[in-house]
């Protein structure tokens, strides 16, 4: 009996996970011209990290403000350099000073 159960959700992951890459084929089969789409298109993997990032960012230390703090001098050190090594490192330095002062 517990062997069905598996099989079954096997196969039903197994269907969802191909639909999802086939489908999109099977819509649109020409070049997409409008620029609104291709636009949406393009920012949906952007949108889609910031979504499943900014949540981990707030509750990965053990103060909601040490995250919050972290994530603005992130932001404005982003902003100032650009550098993914210079950010990180002053996010952990943000979020180590913030969770010695609170």
């Amino acid at each position: 009996m517990f062997d069905r159960r598996v099989y079954m959700s096997l196969i039903i992951m197994i269907v969802t996970v191909y639909a999802i890459r086939v489908i999109p084929f099977i819509i649109f089969r020409k070049e997409i011209k409008n620029k609104w789409i291709r636009s949406f298109l393009y920012y949906v993997p952007y949108v889609t990290l910031a979504v499943m990032t900014f949540p981990a960012i707030l509750t990965a230390t053990s103060s909601v403000w040490a995250g919050a703090v972290a994530l603005a001098v992130g932001v404005i050190v982003s902003l100032i350099s650009g550098d993914l090594f210079t950010v990180a490192i002053s996010a952990c330095v943000a979020v180590f000073l913030t969770e010695l002062i609170v």
